[in-house]
This record gives structure tokens, sequence and C-alpha cells, in this order.
């Protein structure tokens, strides 16, 4: 739930890349910590766990303006793919306002997008968050391998598999050259805030 800093005058919204190992969540949040103004930036800050990374960084969108007089500072996380780090993806989802699930387009990576995505339900609910209520976009990542030989899963087969029943926005990405990677920011950013001017009672600004 999003955190109200009156010290700072802020209200903090937290979103969270979610999605099986390697499948380009931390290329998400590098490319656009690496690509954004160092002025609405904050520093990031890296977790390493074995074969893994959590990192996070805050940053300021400016073009949304003020909300109940306060900035709105958007805080970006990540989470470890990896099966034996579940017990930090759970620390990482506590609070959580929106989600970005990161699905790998390699074909050999199907059942652990499917996986993934169920093991997202399953600690929304666990922590008492309902998959319902928090804004979720998800990313097809890796498209920019279409042209190469390595198997890929083809679009209606990601649709199919993993946005069927949800019907939510999803965009085709390549996070390693950018591809994608704003356009994804920016709705979940945009829904994101929405659902938490609505939780403190504000309205959009105009």
């Amino acid at each position: 739930m999003a955190f109200i800093d009156l010290s700072k005058n802020e209200i903090q919204a937290k979103i969270v890349y979610y999605g099986p190992g390697r499948g380009g969540k931390t290329t998400n949040l590098l490319y656009v910590h690496e690509s954004m103004s160092k002025q609405v930036c904050g520093k990031m800050v890296t977790i390493d766990t074995k074969g893994d990374r959590t990192l996070f960084f805050d940053f300021l969108p400016l073009n949304i303006g003020k909300v109940l007089n306060m900035t709105i500072r958007i805080q970006l996380y990540t989470v470890p793919g990896q099966v034996m780090y579940n017990s930090t993806r759970k620390l990482v989802l506590r609070g959580v306002d929106g989600v970005v699930f990161v699905a790998d387009s390699l074909r050999v990576q199907k059942q652990k997008n499917v996986e993934s995505l169920e093991n997202l339900f399953q600690n929304l609910n666990d922590e008492g968050l309902g998959a319902e209520r928090i804004p979720l976009v998800l990313q097809y990542n890796k498209r920019d391998l279409i042209q190469s030989n390595i198997p890929l899963l083809g679009l209606d087969e990601l649709q199919t598999d993993l946005n069927s029943d949800l019907n939510v926005p999803f965009f085709e990405a390549s996070a390693a050259n950018g591809q994608g990677v704003y356009e994804t920011l920016r709705e979940i950013s945009k829904r994101t805030i929405k659902s938490v001017i609505q939780k403190v009672g504000g309205e959009l600004p105009s």
C-alpha cells in the first residue's frame, strides 16, 4: 500500500517487476536507471544472492504533477526469480502497489513463465493482497530474438498461457536494447498512480 511521507510531503508508490529467473527483470531496471535523468532518479541499490539479484531505486515522474498537494515518488523493485528465494520475493512484494510481470519469450521457459505467474498470485494472496486489486501489466521480453534460430514462444501462445483470463495490458519488449521498456513502465505507472490516488481519496491532476 502506498506510503504517505509527511516529512517530505510525498506519496510513495511501489512497483515490483516479477517473473522467472533470467527473464529480464533486472535488465529492465538497469536500462531505466541508466537512461533516466539523475535529477529525478535515486541511487540504485543491489542485493546480491547466489545467482540472482534484487534491485531497487526510486524516481519522480515529473509529468504527474501533485496529488493532495503532495509529490508522487515511485519506487521500482525487482525480485529474485529462482524458486529458492521465494521468501525474499514475498518480502519485496509487501506493500506493493503495482506489478510488471516479465515473461521470457524463450520456448524452454514456457512452463517457468506459467509457474512464476501462479507464484505471484499465491504470494499476493499470502500477503493479504487480492490480485484483482493490484494493477498488473505483462511484458513479453526477448522479442528481438525472433530473427535468430532460437526457438521462441509466439505472441498468441504467450497470450494464451498468461493473459487469457487476466486480459491486462501487455507489451512486446527487448529489455537489452530498450524496446518496450518505457512503454511498459509508463502503463504500469499510470495504472498504479490512478489506483493509489483512489485509495488516498485524491483526484488525478488536470
